[in-house]
């Protein structure tokens, strides 16, 4: 993984020039703001030129601007809450409210499925399948995306298995190099995912690991990354692109052997009669 904005500029900041330090100083306090900010903006803020911006991005080991806007947005996401993400949202009528989210869940359906490497995906199905054992990592908000993987991992493979937060040492005791952790996290990233995913690989278990971004702390302990876009308008993330995604880890393991799958959806809609566990007229 690479190295973080911050890390970056605190190992540099004992030579920056002053023009430099100024910037630095800016984007560390500031970064909420910063992150919108073009070189030339950011310049004629600050009173240096916009070479100088130009100049600070390579110091810091970025191959231009763009690239340290990018790292800034990282951050942003990283460190935004959601008592800040609230203010930042729009203050338009119920009706364009609706309209925004219904076009940024489009966005970014539309960008996951246009960045999404078929490679790992068609690996993170083949992972699925293999496994002897299948663990699931999914906390706060993202558990809602893990319980619904769960559900049907369960109901197909009966080898699928939660990791609560609170006992999640015990959740992945006897995880081992036969089994499978699946990690969800998003900005911010919950500290026990990622010391899951961690814990996981030191024990030699198979992970996927599905996040929003490449320099998601989850992407070092994955052995297959599978990225899906969370961008929301508010203070909430939107779990559509990663709800599609497990939607389609789901059907793709499922169909693998329609032979079982048929057979055990027959005995699922067996018992589900027996027990009366749908309404009827």
């Amino acid at each position: 993984m690479r190295k973080p904005l911050a890390k970056r500029i605190q190992e540099q900041y004992p030579q920056m020039s002053k023009s430099h330090k100024k910037i630095s100083e800016y984007m560390l306090q500031h970064y909420d703001q910063a992150v919108f900010l073009t070189a030339s903006k950011l310049g004629q803020l600050l009173s240096v030129s916009e070479a100088t911006v130009i100049r600070f991005a390579v110091l810091l080991d970025y191959d231009g601007y763009p690239e340290l806007q990018k790292a800034l947005q990282d951050m942003v996401r990283n460190r935004i809450t959601t008592v800040d993400r609230l203010k930042l949202s729009p203050k338009d009528s119920r009706t364009d409210i609706v309209r925004s989210v219904f076009n940024m869940d489009s966005d970014n359906m539309r960008q996951t499925l246009e960045s999404l490497n078929t490679k790992d995906f068609a690996l993170a199905v083949d992972k699925i399948i293999g496994a002897r054992r299948i663990y699931i990592v999914s906390l706060r908000s993202a558990v809602v995306l893990g319980q619904f993987l769960h559900f049907y991992l369960q109901l197909l493979f009966k080898n699928c298995q939660m990791v609560s937060g609170n006992l999640f040492v015990e959740g992945l005791a006897g995880v081992g190099p036969e089994d499978l952790v699946i990690g969800f996290s998003f900005a911010r990233y919950t500290r026990q995912t990622v010391e899951s995913m961690q814990y996981a690989r030191e024990k030699g278990a198979s992970t996927i690991g599905i996040t929003d971004t490449l320099t998601s702390p989850l992407a070092q302990y994955s052995e297959v990354l599978l990225l899906a876009q969370s961008s929301t308008p508010s203070f909430i993330d939107s779990f559509v692109a990663p709800l599609s995604l497990v939607n389609a880890l789901v059907i793709s393991a499922g169909t693998y052997d329609l032979e079982q799958t048929t057979q055990t959806l027959a005995d699922f809609e067996e018992g589900c009669n027996k027990f009366g566990v749908y309404y009827k007229e």
